[in-house]
């Protein structure tokens, strides 16, 4: 059993939070800006798997447990206290009283439980639900009074503070349902293909410790920007305030040009990676799925990428190879046996040769005379992976193969990966929001939703699937940390036998901090610049008080 209790306010109504430093200047109200690659998919917190409703989640939604980003500790927010029973089964958690949500309605007992209805409701397919399946049967939830509630996992669930981190609670009485927030602000207007506006929340319950009512900023304006050049620009005229993620070119540009305002948080725990779609229902020939689904195959591939350029070229030195899922950042988690896939181009040609393709005048075809051909898809607008993109075409051509990039509007390509599987390979990165194996529920069972390579599974459909969805789920019901990391460093063995995934690099976490911002403090955990908004504010902007 263990036991976690605010460490500030844990008795009080309203709890005081302490600012950071502010120096002499204090700034109430204002605007922040910043932009996002694309639209919301979804405004339903439960929802969200996409980065842009990712942060509208982050930004309006409260949670029972917080992670502090910096720290990387367990904060309480919703929840004052919290206590875990019964082998790791359990959790009870004393809530705070006299919360509100946006639109007045109370927040008690009853919302979490409705939050953890809806989040395991097989209908829904929601990703945070995923995360959150310790083994058969059902959560129970047991509402003990307004402001105390059990929640009983079927199994137990190591490490389970950490998913609280990204259970938004909603509301079970509110008529505005999912917009109905805890959070510090609200989503307000959405102007599709423009701009995301959210208003600060009214009914925020945190204050600061001389009283002031949070968040500080009126509001936050989310730009719908694609194009990273321009967003540089539009950066250094004053009109965004923030670069959550920079490209290494332009990162290199700012840091000639205003070293202040260019900031390098160290290594990050995003990767870039390539995968293939391996859907059997996907609108694919027959045999290109065949070649998907081979594990010579795929290894192949990724041994004839030269990590090092990309590196090198793509990143301006700020990345290092990928080894696996899991970055040398996370030192916890991390496999540090593993080592990235190496560069041997004429042994992949091999691997490939005695599979029965073969080289004809330079290209290469499959056993039943095919052309090996396909088309990788990627996100318009990022130049980053472009060039990723360009120089494993230069890398495969060498061995034959025909890759054709294919650049897509992010909303066409979620599209794409995720209701008409009409693509071939696809280039992304995957943000990591949390350092424990838990939070990649959503990546690694074959169920899941973000299980990209081939999602939503109704059983496992090959074995290595069936023995990772096994250890992730023994890993989330071990209590002995040992066990837990002895069963996730063999997800890890396995995902780069199998190469579901090709990891290319890990990325160094680049942003971008104007001097007019106060209380940004960049970290590696996402979201990097945005991850205490309550506390943000704008100092070229009038004062005034609230």
């Amino acid at each position: 059993m263990s036991f976690q209790a605010a460490s500030i306010g844990a008795t009080r109504r309203v709890v005081l939070v302490a600012a950071l430093s502010l120096g002499a200047c204090f700034v109430q109200g204002g605007e922040l800006r910043f932009s996002i690659r694309s639209d919301p998919k979804t405004f339903d917190p439960l929802l969200a798997q996409d980065e842009a409703s990712e942060t509208v989640r982050y930004l309006t939604g409260g949670t029972l447990i917080r992670i502090d980003r910096r720290t990387q500790k367990f904060i309480p927010e919703l929840a004052e206290s919290w206590q875990i029973t019964a082998g790791g089964t359990k959790v009870v958690f004393k809530l705070r009283q006299g919360v509100l949500f946006s639109d007045g309605t109370p927040f008690s007992a009853d919302d979490v439980a409705h939050t953890f209805r809806r989040v395991m409701d097989p209908n829904l397919h929601s990703p945070v639900g995923d995360s959150f399946r310790s083994g058969p049967g059902e959560i129970k939830t047991e509402v003990q009074g307004p402001a105390r509630i059990a929640v009983t996992f079927p199994a137990a669930l190591a490490g389970m503070e950490r998913l609280f981190d990204q259970l938004t609670i909603v509301s079970a009485r509110s008529p505005k349902k999912e917009r109905a927030t805890l959070g510090p602000f609200v989503a307000g207007e959405h102007k599709p293909g423009s701009y995301v506006m959210f208003r600060r929340n009214p009914n925020y319950w945190k204050k600061d410790a001389a009283g002031r009512r949070l968040p500080y900023l009126d509001s936050v304006r989310a730009d719908i920007q694609q194009n990273r050049d321009l967003e540089l620009l539009r950066f250094k005229r004053g009109e965004v305030q923030l670069i959550d993620t920079l490209d290494p070119e332009l990162f290199d540009r700012l840091s000639a040009d205003s070293p202040g305002e260019a900031r390098n948080a160290g290594a990050s725990l995003e990767s870039e990676m390539l995968w293939f779609n391996q859907v059997a229902a996907a609108p694919l020939p027959s045999y290109k799925k065949a070649w998907f689904r081979s594990k010579d195959f795929r290894r192949a591939v990724s041994s004839a990428i030269n990590r090092g350029d990309l590196c090198r070229l793509a990143y301006k030195g700020h990345a290092d190879p990928a080894a696996g899922p899991i970055s040398g950042a996370n030192r916890l988690w991390v496999n540090a046996k593993l080592t990235p896939h190496v560069f041997e181009p004429q042994a992949a040609l091999a691997r490939l040769q005695r599979g029965g393709f073969r080289l004809d005048a330079g290209t290469l075809r499959d056993p039943q005379g095919n052309v090996v051909e396909f088309s990788l898809a990627t996100n318009s607008g990022n130049k980053t992976r472009a060039r990723i993109a360009a120089l494993i075409q230069q890398d495969l051509a060498k061995m034959g193969i025909r890759l054709n990039v294919v650049p897509l509007d992010f909303p066409s390509l979620i599209e794409r990966m995720t209701r008409t599987y009409d693509y071939e390979a696809c280039l992304l990165g995957l943000v990591n929001v949390d350092l424990d194996p838990n939070a990649q529920m959503n990546v690694w069972l074959s169920s899941a939703g973000n299980h990209q390579w081939n999602p939503k599974q109704k059983t496992p459909e090959t074995p290595w699937e069936a023995e990772i969805d096994r250890l992730m789920l023994a890993q989330s019901s071990a209590l002995d940390p040992k066990k837990r990391k002895a069963a996730f460093d063999r997800v890890q063995e396995i995902v780069w036998e199998e190469a579901p995934f090709l990891y290319l690099v890990n990325k160094h976490a680049l942003a971008a901090v104007s001097r007019s911002v106060l209380n940004a403090s960049p970290v590696a955990l996402w979201p990097r610049l945005y991850w205490n908004p309550e506390f943000l504010q704008v100092a070229n902007q009038m004062a005034r008080t609230r």
